[in-house]
């Protein structure tokens, strides 16, 4: 095993006369040392099929501090599997220029500096390159060949193409192959902007979209016919520290629906009840001229609240949206199998984790079945804590068999271990859990990136 320690950082304060802020203490606390790890210890046996990288993102500040959970250095930590192996671990801070040179992420009248950012969100791949994302600036790409594995190239714009931030949370359409997504800032307009890049990565669409005001936009929807935003009550206010966002339920809250046949076309708004999401499951047009929604629900915006699976279903006829509760249970970070992103996906997985805010809660996995509204579930043991699951398929079709792939922290070791499930089976027993050096913080979101096809 090599590690690295990295200059300037330092570990958490120890014998201080106040407690650590909670996204700074327990296994919210981040790791001062950069791992890299091979033939790693498994229970079980990993799937042959799989070969590639199982990456994740998430805040992990370099000088312990940090005045909000979501303003983290971002790290990204990786599990290489392949020839039915877990081959390697390793784990990475993103070099943008912030983490590097102490660049601001904003400058003295509020504006971002899109070429800074923390990188922290999210870690995604397209047209060859992989990006590590964080919604207030551009994306960072980072080098995933052989002996390069997860260093920093830097931020990337498109070849210059892409003026605003870009959200954490791209969408792929599986028939196209194009990536859509969006940038949302302040203080000054446009506000939203829409874009969308081509299968080889070339940024091809970029239209503004009107908006009452700057509100913080984390997710969006795609279908096969449309683009469907949120506009939601999390109004900009500009703060010394901490969120500059603050909740506004006299703005309202509003689905936007732009047709992916004609970009530049006027924006559709339907009003819904107001409420808060920070992440959508899927999305699709049910053929009868509506569409249908899933989200993950918050009545408010208090991470305290607890968020729950809602389908909305927009008519367009009619110009009404049916807004419903699928299940009491809570949850977050939803995910379905991304090659029937878009389309109408019968399974969903969501997390419910004490990391996501539902307190003592045994950990847990949530498969959705969508067209009988029944649900299985994963319970981890008392300690043990799943973060978001991504989904690795056995084979070429979308909606087959696979697995369900996510970090899980033990309490009572203070370490990490990655597990996979058999997502058509998640009550049974691990697959495999494959035993990592160190420990994981709890972060955000990551993907299963599986080695091109020779």
């Amino acid at each position: 095993m090599t590690t690295s320690h990295v200059p300037g950082s330092a570990a958490p304060a120890s014998g201080s006369a106040s407690a650590p802020a909670p996204h700074l203490a327990g296994n919210f606390a981040p790791v001062m040392q950069e791992l890299t790890t091979h033939e790693l210890p498994v229970t079980g046996a990993v799937p042959p099929e799989l070969s590639g990288w199982y990456l994740r993102n998430g805040p992990n500040p370099r000088d312990a501090a940090s005045p909000h959970w979501f303003f983290g250095d971002g790290m990204v930590h990786g599990v290489r599997l392949e020839g039915g192996k877990a081959a390697s671990y390793r784990n990475r801070w993103v070099r943008t220029p912030t983490f590097t040179d102490g660049v601001p992420t904003r400058d003295q009248r509020g504006h971002a500096n899109l070429t800074a950012g923390v990188a922290n969100t999210h870690v995604v791949h397209h047209a060859g390159r992989t990006l590590a994302l964080v919604e207030s600036s551009f994306p960072h790409e980072l080098d995933c060949r052989p002996g390069h594995e997860l260093e920093t190239v830097g931020p990337y714009d498109f070849d210059g193409r892409l003026t605003t931030a870009m959200t954490a949370h791209p969408k792929t359409c599986p028939t196209t192959g194009e990536l859509h997504f969006f940038g949302y800032g302040a203080p000054e307009p446009p506000y939203l902007t829409y874009h969308r890049a081509d299968a080889a990565g070339a940024l091809v669409v970029s239209r503004p979209v009107e908006v009452g005001a700057p509100t913080m936009m984390h997710d969006f929807h795609l279908t096969a016919g449309h683009v469907v935003f949120m506009d939601l009550p999390l109004v900009y206010e500009r703060q010394s520290s901490g969120m500059p966002y603050v909740w506004d339920a006299k703005y309202g809250a509003r689905l936007g629906v732009l047709r992916r046949d004609d970009p530049h076309s006027d924006v559709r708004w339907f009003p819904i009840d107001p409420c808060y999401v920070f992440h959508s499951l899927n999305a699709y047009d049910d053929g009868q001229g509506r569409i249908v929604l899933y989200v993950c629900r918050y009545p408010g915006f208090e991470l305290k609240s607890l968020p729950t699976l809602w389908r909305w279903t927009i008519d367009l006829a009619s110009g009404k949206v049916v807004e419903e509760q699928m299940d009491d249970q809570s949850g977050e970070f939803p995910r379905i199998d991304d090659r029937l992103a878009g389309l109408d996906a019968r399974y969903g997985h969501i997390t419910r984790a004490e990391s996501l805010g539902s307190g003592p809660t045994p950990g847990a996995l949530i498969r959705y079945d969508l067209h009988t509204g029944t649900s299985t579930r994963h319970d981890f043991a008392p300690g043990r804590t799943p973060a978001e699951a991504a989904f690795a398929p056995a084979d070429d079709r979308p909606g087959g068999p696979g697995w369900l792939i996510t970090y899980v922290y033990d309490a009572a070791g203070d370490t990490s271990d990655l597990v996979i499930l058999d997502a058509e089976d998640i009550s049974k027993d691990p697959v495999a859990t494959v035993h990592l050096p160190g420990r994981v913080p709890y972060g955000f979101h990551g993907n299963w990136i599986p080695d091109p096809a020779r």
